[in-house]
């Protein structure tokens, strides 16, 4: 029991699970991976049934207190992937920005995530500081400097299922053909997935699918440039991958500003326990009782064996 619940980390080998997302990828069906902000999340993610999870740099930065626009550092996105690599066994997919630098930054990315368990990363072909790909104003950098990291990635990776996911930010500075031009280049210097950002109809995703003959992510945010599209949508247009990268925080984080709201204002939380997961259905998640009871059977097993055999040091 010891293994499976205090030591969840590898119940799984991480590349028995790479193994099966790049095999998944070329069966019929949509991947539907919602975003996890943090490791209770990520758990819910994976007992609810979803294939795979995605890491965010948007929540992550948010988490912090930052703005995204790539603030934060790889160590920091690292120790937070990890957390949530322990507590799940679905494929993880993580959002590395641009890469953390130029095309020598990308080789040190790779090998952290690749070296805590992550199934995939992804870069995108922004300049620094990067914005949130639905916001006006943001750059890309030339075409050859992309393809530089994405080479860098693919002959740096280990285990060749360990995926690498190429952005094009260039429909909303160039246009769609120009987006198209670099997936296609993108492909060929070895990208696995591509993932085109801020298309802005069913039209613009049909064109993409039809020209890009690779495996497919979309990106389903709120709030963004690309309309409402279902994962059914999706599917049928040929993407593989659909991401919700957001949903769960802000859900969350709107539910927790009201919560706050009526705190200040009745000074008690009676009237939102309708609104909460209570406690039983939050130890179910985190495996509460699992834990409880391993550390007694434990203690049984140790006074059983060694009763009257264990002496205090004086």
């Amino acid at each position: 029991m010891m293994d499976a619940v205090l030591l969840r980390r590898n119940k799984k080998d991480p590349k028995e699970v790479r193994a099966w997302l790049r095999e998944r990828l070329s069966k019929p069906g949509i991947i539907i991976a919602p975003g996890a902000f943090d490791a209770f999340v990520a758990l819910m993610i994976q007992q609810l049934g979803f294939e795979a999870l995605y890491v965010s740099g948007a929540a992550f930065s948010s988490s912090l207190g930052l703005p995204d626009l790539g603030v934060f550092t790889l160590d920091e996105l690292v120790r937070f992937t990890k957390y949530i690599m322990d507590a799940v066994d679905i494929p993880i997919i993580v959002d590395t920005d641009t890469g953390f630098g130029e095309t020598l930054n990308v080789v040190r990315t790779v090998r952290e995530f690749e070296s805590i368990g992550a199934s995939a990363i992804q870069i995108e072909d922004q300049e620094l500081p990067k914005k949130c790909g639905h916001l006006s104003g943001k750059h890309v950098v030339p075409a050859d400097e992309m393809i530089k990291k994405i080479r860098a990635a693919v002959e740096t990776r280990r285990d060749e299922n360990f995926l690498i996911i190429a952005r094009t930010d260039a429909r909303g500075t160039y246009g769609l053909d120009e987006a198209i031009w670099r997936a296609q280049a993108y492909v060929e210097a070895g990208a696995d997935i591509i993932f085109p950002e801020a298309l802005e109809s069913k039209e613009e995703f049909n064109r993409f699918a039809r020209e890009v003959r690779v495996p497919l992510l979309a990106n389903m945010t709120e709030f963004g440039k690309t309309p409402y599209i279902t994962a059914k949508e999706f599917e049928e247009m040929g993407y593989k991958i659909v991401i919700f990268p957001v949903t769960t925080f802000r859900v969350a984080m709107k539910a927790v500003k009201d919560a706050l709201i009526e705190l200040k204002e009745k000074g008690t939380q009676k009237d939102l326990l309708s609104r909460m997961i209570s406690r039983q259905e939050q130890y179910e998640v985190i495996h509460y009782w699992d834990y409880e009871n391993w550390d007694k059977e434990l203690n049984e097993e140790v006074t059983k064996k060694f009763a009257g055999k264990l002496r205090l040091k004086q």
